[in-house]
């Protein structure tokens, strides 16, 4: 099967070589440029608990150190992973949305609304989560430390892999990935080698973005659920 996969090398590397291996050919597009935001270092003692909606934020996450005890309210399995691997060992994964994210800090019994929270993110977010928390009476620090950029340009040796092997099954994590995926394919004139495929999208948000450019086969899946979705055809 012919696998897409549009996010960056450092997150989608471990499921590429787990596809690999299984004998699926992989196209790999990523769709936008992570940057570090030069942030002063926060200090931990000053917030409750972290939050984080992604991966980026905690690989650029500045701190003058590690407390390794700190809650940490993270959106899913893979933003939680990766928060352990930095050190911490008191998490709590959301499932991998935001909404049930912001649901579970509302319910912690760990949270005193009196402290603050810290709010890890990027420059362009699909929800104001530190806004709806804090009508609910918290207190949050919105701390932007990386920002993302589309992706505008295909070489030439992954356009010509597109044509050779159009795609079966095209994976999307995020609105803005989803938008740039879908400017780069009408810009290559790639769209009509996709009309077969299976674009399995992360959330509705990203599933309505293909919708509305008339997309037909979408459908929602988990981050890590990649390989079982594989196997339903």
């Amino acid at each position: 099967m012919n696998v897409l996969l549009t996010r960056s090398l450092i997150d989608t590397e471990d499921l590429m070589g787990k596809l690999f291996s299984l004998g699926h050919k992989i196209i790999h597009v990523p769709t936008l440029k992570i940057s570090a935001v030069k942030t002063n270092p926060i200090n931990p003692d000053n917030y409750e608990a972290f939050i984080f909606t992604s991966a980026n934020a905690i690989r650029n996450l500045q701190s003058f150190k590690l407390d390794k005890n700190k809650l940490c309210f993270c959106v899913g399995a893979i933003t939680e992973k990766i928060v352990r691997q930095q050190g911490y060992v008191n998490t709590i994964s959301a499932g991998g949305t935001v909404n049930a994210l912001k649901n579970i800090i509302i319910n912690s019994e760990y949270l005193d609304k009196k402290k603050s929270l810290a709010y890890l993110c990027g420059d362009n977010i699909s929800s104001e989560l530190d806004k709806e928390l804090e009508k609910e009476g918290f207190k949050i620090e919105k701390i932007i430390n990386y920002t993302s950029k589309k992706i505008k340009e295909l070489s030439k040796d992954i356009n010509q892999l597109i044509i050779n092997h159009p795609p079966d099954i095209i994976f999307v994590y995020s609105k803005r990935s989803a938008e740039s995926f879908i400017e780069l394919t009408k810009k290559y004139s790639l769209n009509g080698l996709m009309t077969d495929s299976r674009v399995m999208c992360i959330s509705v948000k990203v599933l309505n973005v293909f919708k509305q450019s008339g997309w037909k086969k979408l459908e929602i899946f988990e981050a890590g659920d990649e390989i079982t979705k594989l196997k339903i055809t």
